[in-house]
């Protein structure tokens, strides 16, 4: 009898121990995901267009929330509400004479990204953002024509909603997310074309750092 007992518990000490490691270990790909951050931007223009327009790096805030939609254990779709600043610093020639400007333009960003997770530590990123201008604040410093430079630049018919190509990397520790984006504008800021102040495209990195929770 005390043989028999030994044998029993020793079978199912043995069964229990192959049955948990047949259970999975329990994925944070496959759960659900909601989320903050904050961090910046460096942004710039590219596609440049007239008045000898030439532009330099600006930095600006990031922030928003973001949300986690798994699709199986590999993909998911991550959308985003985020308030971002953009803009650079420039001189040109308008109206004959030369200038300065520092343009700041706060934008409501919507990305709308599908995610790659090879590993519960790294997402891979990709997908489009629509973009809503909420604010444009420039500081000019004119050599000539001011007066007229400034209501020219006044009169300039800016674009509000603009389409953006992202792609991007999330590095996650736990309930700590690192993110890294790279941007760019597929429309360029001139609203319907009648525009003389210099057209571009915004261009921006984004760095972030946020907190997740999970279930």
């Amino acid at each position: 009898m005390k043989k028999s007992i030994i044998y029993l518990t020793v079978l199912f000490t043995s069964l229990a121990t192959v049955n948990k490691a047949q259970v999975p270990i329990d994925d944070e790909r496959s759960k659900l995901v909601v989320g903050a951050k904050a961090g910046a931007n460096i942004s710039n223009v590219y596609d440049e267009r007239g008045q000898d327009f030439k532009a330099n790096p600006k930095i600006g805030m990031a922030g928003g929330i973001f949300m986690g939609i798994p699709i199986g254990k590999y993909l998911g779709f991550q959308p985003e509400l985020l308030f971002s600043q953009k803009g650079y610093q420039s001189t040109g020639v308008l109206l004959g004479g030369t200038y300065s400007d520092t343009r700041t333009t706060s934008f409501l960003d919507i990305p709308l990204q599908i995610q790659f997770k090879p590993a519960e530590f790294i997402t891979f990123l990709g997908g489009i953002q629509y973009s809503y201008l909420l604010s444009q604040k420039d500081v000019f410093v004119f050599d000539a024509n001011s007066t007229a430079q400034d209501q020219e630049f006044k009169n300039d018919n800016v674009r509000k909603n603009i389409c953006s190509a992202v792609f991007g990397i999330d590095i996650n520790v736990d309930h700590f997310i690192i993110s890294g984006k790279g941007c760019w504008d597929l429309q360029d800021n001139n609203g319907n074309g009648s525009s003389y102040t210099p057209r571009y495209k915004n261009i921006w990195l984004q760095v972030t750092v946020g907190f997740r929770l999970y279930k």
